[in-house]
């Protein structure tokens, strides 16, 4: 009987032995093998706000996977709506990008889509590199212009190959107006969103919309209904709506923050960036957990302190950014800029622009007291 135990034990332990060998190594390189969550990172903001500038900082990262605004195919193809109804299919889109799931685009594409066929593709420096592109290298800055003219031809599932190869999914999107939309990316496990609400002087992205108004047409239909978009209050009827959303969507990240929100939500004025670009560069990395590279911060320096006047509304450039960001207090008439600040006063309150109250200070307000408020 004795003996029988001792035969059990003995196999006991020999079983266990084996087990530990075994399993418990391959279970330890399993998890030291495991690659780290991908991070997500969403630039909203409004159109005309330096967004598209912005999404470049992130764009030219090497550890970053950048689209710029995927849902215009959403508001392409269903247009008929209001931005509200369009929410859902907005998120749902955005939701899939961040999982570099990129069939959510056969509901609004062709079948025989290519590359090229995505919106603004080449503005992604991460479709102008291997594997979407090898022209290039992963780590070179790469322009629109020279993208688009090499790396057009490559077939549209090297987006979604792309995309899988990369730590950081970025996407700036200027088609939500509620911070509680998206409520459920931010409690989705599969994601590890962090939402960088980009905003700007009313009375700048007023101006600059006025250079634009043909291009806006669509988006401001669907933003305001296409009747409140005619006559002369039409453009104010628009910046009302947007700079609403603005007011919502900072409450909304700032004041009563949930828990899943903390830390997960950063404010960033134009404004600041143009004035500081490096230390706000560096600030917007740490916040999505990137490393502001030498190289990095060459080209945010030289492209924000080139000679350039931002003539052309859509492109990239080297420019004069700090100037260009403050050319409508010489070009916008007093009349306009009060009837700006009327509509959107609650958000130039709340986002720290100072009021103009005069054409005589209008014209004598030097850049440091009309920044007074401004600095953070």
């Amino acid at each position: 009987m004795v003996k029988s135990r001792r035969v059990q034990v003995l196999l006991i332990v020999v079983v266990l032995s084996f087990l530990l060998i075994h399993f418990l190594p391959c279970s330890n390189n399993a998890h030291m093998e495991e690659k780290p969550s991908p991070v997500h990172i969403l630039i909203l903001s409004s159109w005309r706000s330096g967004s598209s500038f912005t999404g470049q900082i992130f764009s030219q990262h090497p550890s970053v996977f950048y689209l710029m605004e995927p849902a215009w195919h959403v508001w392409v193809k269903m247009y008929q709506n209001n931005a509200k109804v369009l929410h859902m299919a907005v998120r749902d889109l955005v939701r899939s990008v961040f999982l570099c799931d990129m069939s959510v685009f056969d509901a609004y594409m062709s079948s025989q889509k290519k590359k090229s066929d995505l919106f603004q593709w080449e503005t992604s420096r991460a479709l102008c590199s291997p594997p979407a592109c090898d022209s290039f290298s992963r780590s070179d800055i790469i322009t629109a212009g020279n993208c688009k003219t090499i790396c057009g031809k490559y077939p549209f599932s090297k987006v979604e190959e792309a995309c899988k190869t990369y730590s950081h999914v970025a996407i700036k999107e200027v088609r939500f107006f509620d911070l509680k939309v998206l409520y459920p990316l931010l409690t989705d496990p599969s994601l590890n969103l962090k939402i960088i609400h980009l905003v700007r002087d009313p009375r700048a992205v007023f101006r600059s919309r006025e250079n634009t108004m043909a291009d806006l047409k669509r988006d401001s239909n669907i933003v305001v209904g296409s009747q409140k978009t005619k006559g002369e209050m039409g453009p104010y009827n628009t910046m009302q709506v947007i700079c609403k959303s603005h007011v919502e969507i900072y409450k909304a990240g700032s004041q009563a923050v949930p828990s899943f929100l903390k830390d997960r939500y950063l404010l960033v004025r134009y404004e600041d960036i143009v004035r500081d670009p490096l230390a706000r560069a560096a600030q917007m990395y740490k916040f999505a957990e990137l490393r502001f590279t030498p190289e990095l911060q060459k080209w945010v320096h030289n492209i924000t302190h080139g000679k350039g006047h931002g003539a052309q509304a859509f492109d990239i450039g080297s420019r004069d950014a700090l100037r260009v960001s403050q050319a409508w207090r010489k070009t916008l008439p007093f009349q306009k800029i009060e009837k700006v600040q009327n509509v959107c006063k609650d958000a130039m309150d709340l986002l720290g622009y100072r009021l103009v109250r005069s054409e005589e200070e209008q014209k004598n307000m030097s850049l440091d007291l009309l920044f007074a408020q401004n600095s953070s």
